[in-house]
């Protein structure tokens, strides 16, 4: 058995997402069909115990091509000052600041499999202290925040994707354990949702601040912050 958290847009207002722990029933094996399977048992758990019809896999492992297309690893954006087109992914590692250096743009040049293994060898930088992106930077705090920015402005200029996927009531990652990960990209996806619904999208992107405000009126769910900490810019 393994649990795994499950990303609902949530109609409470005092939050935007809901995030529920789902046991169920782990298929062993690193092979992508047995990945896929896990997905499967993991959505029959939330379908049969909890009643939701629309499941989405956030991931490479979806069975959904959508899910595929919004993974962090292919959601893309376009920097047409610089004439680069990056992943999520890539850019998240490479606003990344160290308490012994950082942000590395040379990252954006990379692939999102060698963005994600850039820092496997560079304990000496320490500790993650914040992020910088396009001259902005951000606290640590929430954990999530800068992620969840660059995840939802990206995402907010693929209209094709984000028509499709507002039918969908959960999110999941299979990949995603929160004993060792803290970003989840069904998490953001989940939030994206709920700000599309409730009409805040627009403003919410419009600007670092108005982000950062917005996030921080409602209480956050998603099983990995320190509730008592509050967004702080750099």
């Amino acid at each position: 058995m393994a649990n795994r958290p499950i990303y609902i847009p949530s109609s409470d207002p005092n939050q935007f997402v809901r995030t529920q722990s789902i046991s169920f029933e782990w298929i062993k094996g690193m092979a992508f069909s047995q990945k896929q399977k896990c997905v499967d048992s993991l959505h029959k758990v939330a379908a049969e115990s909890l009643g939701f019809k629309k499941i989405l896999e956030v991931s490479s492992k979806s069975r959904n091509q959508l899910g595929v297309k919004l993974s962090a690893f292919n959601l893309m954006i376009e920097n047409k000052e610089k004439n680069l087109k990056f992943s999520v992914e890539c850019a998240f590692q490479s606003g990344k600041i160290f308490e012994n250096g950082g942000p590395f743009p040379e990252i954006l040049k990379l692939n999102s499999r060698e963005a994600k293994k850039y820092f496997r060898d560079k304990a000496y930088l320490g500790q993650i202290i914040g992020f910088k992106s396009n001259n902005y930077k951000w606290s640590n705090y929430p954990t999530t925040m800068f992620y969840d920015w660059l995840y939802i402005n990206a995402l907010s200029r693929q209209k094709k994707l984000y028509d499709e996927l507002m039918s969908y009531e959960v999110f999941t990652d299979i990949e995603f354990n929160p004993q060792y990960s803290k970003n989840c990209q069904a998490y953001s996806v989940a939030l994206f949702v709920a700000l599309n619904k409730r009409n805040l999208l627009d403003k919410a992107i419009s600007s670092q601040e108005s982000f950062q405000n917005i996030i921080a009126s409602k209480e956050i769910n998603n099983a990995h912050e320190d509730q008592s900490k509050q967004p702080q810019l750099l």
